[in-house]
């Protein structure tokens, strides 16, 4: 028994030992170790960093603020006012029961409505959406023309014998009623400008005109440099020029009108 007792005794010894260096060991380097690696982890749990917001936006408020202004945008014309008089809302943004049978230049009264989401008021400022207008009995190309706008072309000689047409689109002002299509093609006489001053073409041809600056300020390059190395066609030329400019039987050469 004492023999075998040997052998246990020398091997506890020998763990408390091992369990004493390895204690050491973790106290002296180990721990060190461990405690580097285990700043960094404490430090990024300690700073976690800049932070952001997010701003959530429920869907449901989203479709209701939109799907109004997505309704309301289709009925109403933009050039619709609001809460304005019935009877001085555009064409565009009533409807009338319209006769057609009406004579011709006679005043005549109409029933009308307010369109969809078009609010307007009466005389006494109370909300109304039925009223009567008061028009002449005429359709909208019969409309005088300071009635209505049309597009100029640029393409067509002012200054000709017969005087040239051109056919163009004319639409009624907002504010003005009549029966019919409120667009409609129109023959109008060429009389677009290209922005050039009878004035200076006429002061030209008096001081300068010898020398064929009348002609190069109308655009006219040949009768201006034969003006010039003839010096005036010696005179008479430059008399002949004062002469047509100033009755405005000499033009632009792109065929415009004085300013």
């Amino acid at each position: 028994m004492a023999a075998a007792a040997g052998p246990l005794l020398c091997l506890r010894r020998l763990c408390r030992v091992l369990l004493f260096l390895s204690q050491f060991y973790i106290l002296s380097g180990g721990g060190s170790l461990n405690l580097e690696h285990s700043q960094p982890l404490a430090q990024a749990i300690k700073d976690p960093g800049p932070t952001r917001t997010f701003t959530v936006v429920p869907r449901a408020a989203v479709s209701r603020e939109n799907k109004p202004l997505s309704h309301l945008s289709q009925k109403v014309p933009m050039k619709c006012p609001s809460s304005g008089l019935c009877s001085r809302l555009p064409a565009d943004c009533i409807d009338c029961a319209t006769n057609f049978s009406c004579v011709y230049g006679k005043p005549v009264t109409f029933d009308c409505t307010v369109k969809p989401s078009v609010t307007c008021v009466d005389q006494d400022f109370k909300s109304q959406k039925s009223f009567i207008i008061n028009m002449t009995c005429r359709f909208c190309w019969q409309l005088p023309e300071t009635d209505y706008e049309c597009s100029n072309s640029t393409s067509c000689m002012t200054v000709s014998c017969p005087r040239q047409r051109y056919t163009t689109n004319c639409t009624v002002r907002d504010h003005i009623h009549c029966l019919g299509n409120r667009t409609f093609p129109k023959m109008l006489y060429c009389n677009w400008t290209g922005g050039y001053k009878w004035s200076t073409a006429m002061a030209l041809s008096i001081t300068l005109g010898g020398f064929g600056a009348d002609r190069f300020y109308l655009g006219q390059w040949r009768e201006g440099l034969g003006k010039l190395f003839s010096f005036g066609g010696l005179g008479i030329l430059t008399l002949i020029d004062v002469l047509l400019i100033g009755v405005g039987y000499v033009g632009l050469a792109d065929g415009s009108l004085y300013i």
